[in-house]
């Protein structure tokens, strides 16, 4: 039977390649995900983490051998992996965003200790994509996924793809295709049965394909037809419901191999139309892209981290539909989509440039590892297979677009381009529109997948005016998108700002695109995107002003712009009620719900008491939300909150940790520059700059947990305000 245990524990690790004859003592101990340097969160030479590492684990097998094989599985290392057992070494690979594999077998000592050695290169090597030309993000270094140790058979399972059929009819079918290879000597006759189980274990269907032989040293496919199924729940946006797949391999009455995946019943289609179609409904999609990158760990980001990006832009930004912008982006933020019904669109590494013959047939393979690894999830709707923003190139792209069809036809294809008279060869036109509009579709489908960006930069302690600007740049856009049929949809330019080359971003080496900062902490864009979640969910209402009377231009607050999904808002001053007011459906008439924009310029002037800014948000005639900002902007008080209360003692688990200097309703103060000093206790490890000079008024750190269980406490204290604490439980 096939036995899959986490590797990530016990790992040591040297900033050098050494030899592999050095002692243990050269290395420090390390658990993954692994960053090999941990960063400031800005300022600093991306040339700082491109060096040669090595990493070593000392292993005993698990459990008895009995035959099977032993495979070790990377999720991704960042950038070329030469991997070492016992002396023996395997080839180079190539690539730091797709999983690769080596068959420990012949090299172990199956009742002693094991000596694996991985020499990780982590320069920007041209001959590895995306690099070869300038790229605008950044790819960081280390073991920065998953590892894990397979044992199997010698006839085994190394695929399952499940593909629902008709789902939009009242006899739904499943196909599932099962990759069989077989190691041993001598041929094999092999019986392949599919279950088909709820979330829950519990059994629904099941089928077979009996008497598949496969021939010593080869590899078959067998596929399994289920003749009819029970009544099945389709996977949506709103109801994500989740099936499992369990195939198994028998012989005779023996079984050999189990491998089960999760899928979705769903339909999804884009038409040519111009529209979007999710199980037969058209769906106007309106998105965010994302970089899997975070401060100071880089790409590193254990599975907790992973998934609460998922649930970040779903649940607090409202968007339904993310851009894995440039690459194949981790397991467990797939997997949070597919739980939360939030729509993928994934594509392959790379940034404007096209390389050798040699260069192109790795992207080849990146676009084969990609679909082999995610075609089973229910939220990817769209693969990616041209270079982002590169250059037509006719025959390339005709084998990708190729292999996309043949190993996954069930989904379209789409290929990012900047260059509105590219040749169109992928199912979906894709483009990056930054024109500030958006242009009248040549070819359908037409889907928007960038604007804005580093159009208009923007940081979280800029100008009250320009962060305004912003928010509306993204909402006009996304309202000119919903009134063309034939856009299927629009994914702004970015979810999140993200640490760059220096060709690129603002001094600091960031890039100020995103809808939050670097941190996951919203912007004024953040509060515009919140406000169009529908108020059934929850009501939104979001002041985009710090009010203050000398912030914008000439001084004041008018017009008073607010973001809320009400159907109206009171708004005072003080005591005053200045009336009633409704959305700006004039010039926004597109949006579910359009923003407000109050005029103020006779409520305020000079020689008047600037008194307390309260709202109050009505849906249905009823008072559902309120907000009140302070006058004086003064801090009152530093908020120190983790996004959980527990943490998993396995040496990896992190959380958040937000700070922010606040107003005394709690209202984030950008402009107060203080530096926050912090001190922790117990078992666990503050990840970030400390002390921190803060910036915008809010900013975060991160908690790692250690190997061992207790509280851990953080306190933290800044000039003229008293100290904050928190306590976090290590389980």
């Amino acid at each position: 039977m096939r036995t899959v245990t986490s590797f990530n524990n016990d790992w040591l690790f040297a900033p050098e390649k050494l030899s592999l004859d050095v002692p243990d003592s050269t290395f420090m101990p390390i658990t993954l995900p692994h960053t090999n340097v941990i960063f400031p969160h800005h300022n600093f030479d991306n040339r700082e983490y491109q060096f040669i590492s090595t990493y070593r684990k000392r292993f005993a097998l698990p459990e008895a051998r009995k035959g099977r094989r032993v495979y070790v599985d990377f999720d991704g290392a960042m950038i070329a992996s030469t991997v070492s057992i016992n002396g023996h070494t395997f080839s180079e690979y190539r690539g730091g965003y797709t999983p690769f594999s080596h068959d420990l077998t012949e090299y172990l000592n199956d009742s002693g200790e094991n000596i694996l050695t991985v020499h990780l290169d982590s320069n920007e090597r041209p001959d590895i994509p995306p690099y070869g030309y300038v790229v605008d993000y950044l790819t960081f270094g280390g073991i920065y996924r998953d590892v894990r140790l397979r044992m199997v058979e010698p006839c085994h399972i190394t695929g399952v793809f499940v593909r629902p059929q008709d789902v939009l009819t009242d006899a739904p079918g499943l196909e599932v295709d099962v990759w069989i290879r077989n190691q041993d000597d001598t041929a094999r006759a092999i019986d392949v049965k599919a279950d088909l189980l709820g979330i829950d274990g519990e059994q629904y269907s099941s089928a077979q394909s009996t008497g598949v032989v496969i021939p010593a040293g080869e590899e078959r496919l067998a596929t399994i037809r289920f003749a009819s199924l029970p009544q099945i729940e389709r996977w949506s946006l709103d109801v994500p419901a989740l099936y499992e797949l369990q195939a198994r391999l028998m012989e005779a009455d023996d079984l050999l191999d189990v491998q089960t995946e999760r899928f979705g019943f769903r339909e999804a289609e884009f038409r040519t139309d111009g529209g979007f179609y999710l199980n037969g409904k058209r769906i106007d999609l309106i998105g965010l892209n994302r970089h899997q990158t975070y401060p100071y760990i880089g790409a590193a980001a254990p599975p907790r981290l992973q998934r609460q990006d998922a649930d970040i832009l779903k649940h607090e930004l409202g968007v339904n539909i993310v851009r894995t912008s440039h690459y194949p982006q981790s397991p467990h933020f797939l997997n949070r989509c597919d739980e939360i019904g939030l729509l993928v669109f994934e594509e392959i590494p790379g940034w404007q440039y096209i390389g050798d013959a040699d260069w192109q047939a790795l992207s080849l393979r990146d676009v084969r590892a990609m679909i082999e690894r995610d075609r089973n999830h229910p939220s990817i709707i769209l693969w990616g297979v041209r270079i982002n923003e590169s250059p037509d190139n006719d025959s390339f792209y005709t084998q990708t677009n190729a292999l996309a069809h043949e190993l996954d036809p069930t989904r379209q294809t789409g290929g990012v381009r900047n260059i509105w008279e590219s040749e169109f060869l992928e199912d979906v036109f894709t483009y990056n529109d930054f024109s500030n509009n958006i242009r009248e579709p040549i070819h359908t489908p037409h889907l928007v997948t960038e604007f804005n960006g580093h159009m208009f930069p923007t940081k979280s302690w800029d100008q009250e005016e320009r962060l305004i600007e912003h928010a509306m740049r993204h909402a006009w856009i996304q309202n000119k998108q919903l009134g063309m049929t034939r856009v299927a949809g629009a994914i702004g330019w970015c979810a999140f700002d993200y640490n760059t080359h220096q060709e690129f971003g603002s001094g600091d080496r960031i890039c100020y695109h995103g809808v939050m900062d670097i941190f996951r902490l919203p912007k004024y864009a953040a509060f515009w995107y919140e406000s169009q979640i529908s108020p059934d969910v929850r009501p939104v209402l979001r002041a985009a002003t710090i009010w203050s009377m000398g912030d914008r231009s000439e001084g004041g607050n008018d017009p008073l712009v607010v973001f809320s999904n009400c159907d109206e808002i009171e708004v005072f001053v003080g005591d005053e009620s200045l009336g009633r007011y409704t959305p700006d459906r004039e010039s926004f008439p597109h949006l579910p719900h359009a923003p407000y924009r109050i005029p103020m310029a006779r409520h305020l002037t000079w020689g008047r008491a600037f008194a307390d800014l309260r709202l109050i948000g009505y849906v249905q005639g009823k008072a559902v939300a309120e907000q009140r900002i302070a006058a004086d902007g003064l801090p009152n008080a530093l908020i120190l909150a983790p996004d959980v209360g527990e943490l998993q003692a396995d040496g990896a688990d992190m959380t958040r940790l937000v700070f922010k200097i606040v107003d005394r309703y709690g209202n984030r103060l950008p402009y107060t520059n203080q530096i926050v000093t912090f001190e922790l206790d117990g078992p666990a490890e503050l990840i970030g700059e400390n002390p921190f000079a803060l910036m915008g008024g809010q900013a975060a750190l991160y908690i790692k947990a250690c190997r061992d269980p207790g509280t851990v406490t953080v306190r933290a204290t800044t000039p003229r305000l008293p100290p904050a604490s928190v306590a976090i439980v290590i389980r």
